[in-house]
């Protein structure tokens, strides 16, 4: 008996606000620690708020290089940086997530 081919799920081009305000909830109910949640949050609204104000595109690592490249240009010192990075990681791969 030959097997069925499956269709392709479609994956979304860009993720709207409320697939990411979902993800961010998600990531933040995980988090434990009230410093975490709280620094989590600052990062991931400041992602958010940038992501939204570019040109709508798919949440990759394109995307993300341009954002650190985007905290860079703020004079952030390099440990800053990594922690708004480690929140936006979890934030997309909450996003990859709930898309699929």
């Amino acid at each position: 008996m030959p097997k069925r081919m499956q269709k392709p799920v479609p994956r979304k081009a860009a993720l709207r606000l409320p697939d990411l305000d979902h993800a961010k909830s998600s990531v933040l109910s995980s988090l434990s620690s009230p410093r975490s949640m709280r620094n989590y949050k600052f990062a991931m609204e400041q992602f958010i708020t940038w992501y939204c104000s570019e040109p709508r595109l798919a949440l990759n690592r394109t995307v993300v290089l341009r954002f650190r490249q985007y905290l860079e240009s703020l004079s952030l010192a390099a440990g800053t940086i990594n922690q708004r990075l480690a929140a936006v990681r979890r934030l997309a791969y909450e996003a990859a997530d709930s898309v699929c």
